[in-house]
Formats: structure tokens, C-alpha cells, sequence
């Protein structure tokens, strides 16, 4: 079962940093922002993007489906503030996300785009407190400055 909800995600994603975030053609964001973390380098979104990891034991866990609910309700939201969310949900692959953020069961991180760890949390988060949490990195209110200023 974890192995057809991880497919079904890599199916519905592309990875396009080179390109920026993907969209389709009504210019809503595709589902490529969800990418499986088990293969990815955090240095590859350095300054980029603002890597959201959900972890989880399994894909089956009742928490990791319902954050994974709140971030593909709300992908607009997550794009506008250069989000890209990274899954691993297999304790045993051993991923360099594990090695470096240690979880324990369910735990949802966000990395900002300095590479700092800006928060941990153990229980899911919607998209709103994660919104609200980003709004208030030093970054992001810098890249709100300059879109409210023209630059």
C-alpha cells in the first residue's frame, strides 16, 4: 500500500528547479511540489525553494495522510511562498532527510531557504499555520518588500 501511495505520487509530480515551479496551463501548480524524499539533496532547494519534509512510519499513518490532505488542498498557497514538500515515509531507507532531521514516527519540518530548520512539529498543520509561519521568516518578508516596491 505505502508503495502505491508513493507512486502515485511520483507519478504526479516532474521535477523542474532548473525552470522554476512547474505549472499547467491554467496557471494553477501542478502537483510537481510534492516530490519523494528519500532520494533528494536538501542543498538542491539552498536559496531556492522552502522544503516542507513530511515524515511518517508508513503511508498508511492517519497523520501523515491527513497533512497530506491539508498541502494538496491548498497548493496555491504553498507555491506563492516557494514551497516545495519532500515525503519519506520508510524508516528503513535510511534517507539523508532522516540522517539530518532524526524523526520519530509522524513529524513535519520546515527548512527555510537558508537551510535553517525553522520549525519541527508532531502532529499535522494546515496550510493556513504553515502560511503564517513562513510569513514571519526574515526572507519571505523581504521577498514581500520587494513585490510590494516593484523590484
Amino acid at each position: 500500500m505505502r508503495k502505491l501511495i508513493v507512486l502515485s505520487f511520483l507519478a504526479l509530480t516532474s521535477i523542474s528547479l532548473v525552470a522554476g515551479t512547474a505549472r499547467s496551463t491554467d496557471g494553477s501548480p501542478e502537483d510537481g511540489i510534492i516530490l519523494d524524499g528519500e532520494s533528494v539533496d536538501l542543498n538542491e532547494f539552498l536559496w531556492i525553494k522552502r522544503p516542507i519534509v513530511v515524515f511518517a512510519d508508513n503511508a498508511s499513518d492517519p497523520r501523515f495522510i491527513e497533512q497530506m490532505n491539508f498541502i494538496t488542498d491548498r497548493l496555491d498557497d504553498l507555491d506563492r511562498r516557494d514551497v516545495v514538500v519532500l515525503t519519506d515515509t520508510d524508516p528503513s531507507a535510511d534517507s539523508d532527510l532522516r540522517r539530518r532531521l532524526r524523526p520519530r514516527g509522524f513529524m513535519l519540518a520546515l527548512i527555510g531557504k537558508d537551510g535553517k530548520v525553522e520549525l519541527r512539529k508532531p502532529a499535522p498543520w494546515s496550510v493556513r499555520e504553515l502560511s503564517r509561519a513562513i510569513d514571519k521568516m526574515p526572507i519571505r518578508q523581504q521577498e514581500i518588500r520587494d513585490r510590494l516596491s516593484g523590484n
